[in-house]
């Protein structure tokens, strides 16, 4: 069955998902709609069982805050392609900046006959990173291609071999990356045999450090410098990689003091300290890249997600001496730093200087960070609320006094969510936490919506959760 383009029935969706879109929450169909329901079919019979989906909604038109389904319903964005769309899903500048490349050529490989753009991305990186030395970038295709080179040239600049990582990290789907990840289910169960020489550590997780959060930061920094010391031996460790705050482990924020001690320990040990920015990147929490929240500057950093408006691309940047310390041909691929991939970030980054786009995250979480704390106070099976700028969650639990993970109630309140049009992520180890990461440039008027939505769901789940009235006695 072939679905007819919305723009043709009647529906009136403009031809694309630029600004023109209209910022308000729209449903015409329950979610999914017909249109919808009528690809998921379609989808059955084509593509690979194992490639999962949040919501069956089917994507004609996104720009601002919202997506626009085939059905012709305006939802809600809170999940940004997962990071991606921070300057939104069709930004003018990007959108004209791939337009003009790709007029002029799609692909050469860099590796074979070069282009500015890869260059000028490059520059970029190395401006905007933290720290004042000199640096250098490489451009590959997606975060899990820049973790995994990151390592390479960590073991390249060190010559050692072992990785340490840590609890609940998320860094990718490719064979190195899967061992660093810590979640099995779905990312590596039945996968395996994975890389070896590389070990996790324990993440300082305030919510649940045994002795609380107050000293959670100082008391696992000592401890994972112990295991490293004690366990793996600090010489033979290449590089130390940690997402500065977690992203699919469940939008954790280290105890302070977690980061910045970990870094020291690495600068006198001679271990690459890698800060995983794939998600947190590019003003996402309200910095431009997260480390700097509490001045950390790390030896390399990997970016990607939000990096190009929504064109693959990532990147590893660093420490010029340890950049260059792989042999020339070591380091690329054929669609690293594709010219189109190239153009669009470059377009992308202005529009976050120019816009003050870690300003508007900062802005987001003042006006969303309130209104889920205020969710917390109200139900008592919100445990824990975290997060930076345009980056934050609720974690999800028993309630009652039981803080126990519960993943059901948490997918119970997503699907509470799509109901009514907001379009929200869930993460955790043991899946019990609701992600938001709206867009940057989401209008607050929407942005506001979008959490009266979540309020409506999170009084949904309540009134399911209250037990029945007890019968009143006949007479």
């Amino acid at each position: 069955m072939t679905i007819p383009n919305p723009a043709a029935t009647g529906i009136g969706l403009p031809a694309t998902g630029g600004p023109r879109l209209p910022q308000e929450p729209r449903l015409h169909t329950e979610i999914p709609g017909p249109r919808s329901r009528a690809l998921a079919a379609r989808r059955v019979g084509a593509v690979a069982r194992g490639v999962g989906e949040t919501l069956p909604v089917y994507a004609h038109a996104a720009g601002g805050g919202v997506v626009v389904d085939v059905d012709g319903n305006s939802l809600i964005d809170f999940g940004s392609g997962i990071a991606v769309v921070s300057v939104g899903n069709a930004a003018d500048g990007v959108v004209e900046a791939v337009r003009e490349q790709i007029g002029r050529f799609t692909h050469t490989c860099f590796m074979v006959t070069p282009y500015e753009g890869y260059i000028a991305v490059c520059e970029a990186l190395n401006r905007l990173t933290p720290g004042t030395h000199e640096k250098r970038s490489a451009l590959f295709n997606s975060g899990a291609e820049a973790v995994e080179n990151a390592v390479k040239i960590a073991r390249s600049a060190t010559g050692r071999g072992a990785v340490v990582v840590f609890e609940h990290a998320y860094h990718g789907r490719t064979n190195l990356t899967m061992a660093m990840t810590a979640k099995s289910m779905p990312y590596k169960s039945g996968f395996g045999p994975f890389a070896p020489e590389v070990y996790r550590m324990p993440l300082a997780y305030p919510y649940r450090w045994p002795t609380g959060p107050d000293r959670c930061g100082e008391e696992a920094a000592e401890r994972v410098i112990e295991l490293v010391r004690d366990e793996i031996g600090a010489a033979s460790v290449a590089a130390m990689v940690i997402e500065p705050i977690q992203g699919e482990g469940g939008f954790i924020v280290p105890g302070t003091g977690f980061l910045p001690r970990l870094a020291e320990f690495c600068t006198v040990a001679g271990i690459v300290f890698v800060a995983d920015e794939v998600q947190t990147g590019f003003a996402r929490t309200g910095t431009m890249f997260a480390c700097e929240h509490e001045g950390v500057v790390p030896d390399l950093i990997t970016t990607a997600k939000g990096i190009a408006g929504g064109l693959p691309l990532a990147a590893v940047t660093g420490r010029a001496e340890i950049m260059d310390a792989p042999q020339v041909g070591g380091l690329g691929g054929t669609y690293g730093g594709n010219p189109a991939a190239c153009a669009a970030a470059l377009a992308a980054i202005d529009l976050i200087e120019s816009e003050d786009l870690a300003g508007r995250a900062r802005r987001i979480g003042e006006i969303a960070l309130p209104r889920l704390h205020a969710l917390r106070e109200r139900y008592d099976f919100v445990g824990d609320v975290r997060g930076r700028g345009a980056m934050v969650a609720l974690e999800l639990v028993r309630g009652a006094g039981d803080d126990s993970p519960d993943k059901v109630l948490t997918a119970a309140a997503a699907a509470a969510c799509h109901r009514r049009g907001l379009i929200v992520l869930t993460a955790g180890t043991w899946g019990n936490v609701l992600r938001l990461l709206p867009p940057l440039v989401i209008e607050e008027p929407l942005l506001l919506a979008g959490l009266d939505l979540l309020d409506e769901a999170f009084a949904e789940l309540a009134a399911r959760r209250q037990p029945p009235s007890p019968a009143r006695p006949e007479g």
